[in-house]
């Protein structure tokens, strides 16, 4: 899942694709580089993200899924919490929605996706961007990440949307310290008992770089690889990712060590 933000204040990648050229270049490049999925935000998520209006959403996703639909055919997901964004979004072509909040911040978010035949991905956040990294304590982390996410399954499937059509993200780095982070890696196979595809988030998060001591996200990509791997041992099938190639490629390797098949064996051997 390739990530493209429109936002000018996302912690990564903010404000380099504003420009029409600009995104239309980084669309086609994610395309050849092999992303199976290219997510839009238009709304920064990081620690500390004010909201946006809706106006100011839909003005930024809403062309840039149009661009993609209009330069390549990879499926597009929407990344919002709202579900008018993610309506119109729709509408426009993407075929998922990516919502941080687990079908929380909005009440109107599952009965539009199904209305609408989506897919979707629901995802663990404790409290809004803007103050979810002030309380990251937990009596016991991952009961409280899989209880979540089982609830925001059963909202989705009472919404009418079928099982099959939703994935489970953790949450990595929202409402969680760099010790949480790296126990839900630990433990990520947990997840597993939800019977649903794991999503992971990992990619030049800050819990990355206070581990190494890197400041700048852009640097971070050693570290995103480590978790890719890890990831796919751990059982997660989709990764969100700023490096499509690199983490790609990663991922390929960590499976054809864990899930050595007839078809690697053919690929290898056919050079």
């Amino acid at each position: 899942m390739g990530v493209l933000n429109v936002t000018p204040d996302s912690f990564s990648d903010g404000g380099r694709f504003l420009v029409a050229d600009a995104l239309k270049r980084r669309i086609v490049e994610m395309a050849a580089e092999g992303a199976a999925l290219i997510d839009v935000g238009g709304e920064s998520t990081r620690p500390g993200a004010l909201p946006v209006s809706l106006e100011q959403e839909l003005d930024r996703v809403i062309p840039a899924i149009e661009t993609i639909v209009s330069l390549c055919d990879v499926p597009v997901s929407i990344d919002t919490t709202k579900a008018e964004v993610a309506a119109a979004a729709l509408a426009a072509g993407a075929a998922f929605v990516n919502d941080i909040s687990g079908l929380r911040f909005d009440p109107e978010m599952a009965s539009t996706v199904a209305a609408a035949g989506g897919g979707l991905f629901v995802m663990h956040t404790r409290g809004r961007p803007e103050s979810m990294q002030a309380d990251t304590d937990y009596r016991d982390l991952m009961a409280e990440v899989i209880t979540y996410l089982e609830e925001s399954i059963e909202l989705a499937r009472q919404a009418g949307i079928p099982q099959e059509k939703i994935a489970v993200d953790p949450g990595i780095g929202f409402g969680k310290s760099v010790e949480g982070n790296l126990e839900i890696l630990r433990r990520l196979s947990e997840l597993s008992i939800l019977g649903r595809p794991i999503l992971l988030g990992t990619s030049r998060k800050s819990f990355i770089g206070k581990i190494l001591a890197q400041d700048d996200p852009e640097e971070r990509l050693a570290g995103t690889l480590a978790t890719v791997s890890l990831g796919v041992a751990a059982g997660a099938s989709i990764f969100r990712v700023h490096d499509v190639r690199p983490a790609r490629e990663a991922a390929e390797i960590a499976w054809a060590i864990c899930h050595t098949n007839q078809t690697t064996r053919d690929r290898v051997d056919n050079g």
